[in-house]
């Protein structure tokens, strides 16, 4: 039986960079419906938007951010990523990632001004942000030592009971006939997927 710290259900940018924020520390298992290679995130195109500038303020990003929303932005959590939005360039220029640069500029890298933006605050990779992004980050991924993915794997259920200290994930395995139990201690991240019948395997977790 294999045994991991945390279980993370879904490769696209937020499960691949929780991994990899979690794993010189725990033993972290990724869970993909497909290929590692094959999300949403590597579609998106235009770029990051975060309060990089100097001449750029928080407050103006969640003003902007809020009035775009027209009411459907929750406020507390639009701040809170506002916030957290430069720190979390850094952590991918750290890992590997290639923004456009712009010697002319103090900051270095190009930055553009988008729809619903009152400043230039938009960091990109030229128009294929989501697929350089996707690609740095995957290959760290499957560098990682403390990190497992286990491919074409769907969750179908969560199954919680008073008794049970952890959820237990109930998955397919897609393409193989190999039913899998893996052990977990810390936590999980969920992001449920399409399920396709082909095998079916029992993820305990305690």
């Amino acid at each position: 039986m294999n045994n991991f710290d945390v279980l993370i259900l879904g490769s696209g940018l937020a499960g691949q960079s929780l991994a990899l924020r979690l794993a010189d520390h725990r033993r972290v298992a990724l869970v993909t419906k497909s290929a590692l290679e094959d999300s949403a995130s590597g579609w998106a195109q235009g770029g990051i938007a975060a309060v990089l500038d100097s001449t750029d303020t928080i407050d103006a990003h969640v003003a902007d951010t809020l009035t775009a929303g027209a009411g459907l932005c929750n406020p507390a959590a639009t701040r809170f990523v506002v916030e957290h939005s430069h720190a979390a360039i850094d952590w991918l220029i750290g890992e590997g990632v290639s923004f456009t640069r712009d010697e002319s500029s103090s900051l270095g890298y190009h930055l553009t001004r988008e729809g619903g933006h009152s400043q230039r605050r938009v960091i990109h990779v030229a128009d294929a942000t989501g697929s350089a992004v996707q690609k740095t980050l995957t290959e760290k991924v499957r560098q990682h030592a403390n990190i497992s993915v286990f491919e074409r794997h769907i969750a179908i259920d969560l199954i919680t009971g008073d008794k049970i200290k952890a959820p237990d994930i109930v998955d397919y395995t897609l393409h193989e006939n190999v039913a899998e139990r893996l052990a977990k201690r810390f936590g999980a991240a969920l992001g449920m997927g399409a399920v396709k019948e082909m095998s079916r395997a029992g993820w305990s977790l305690h």
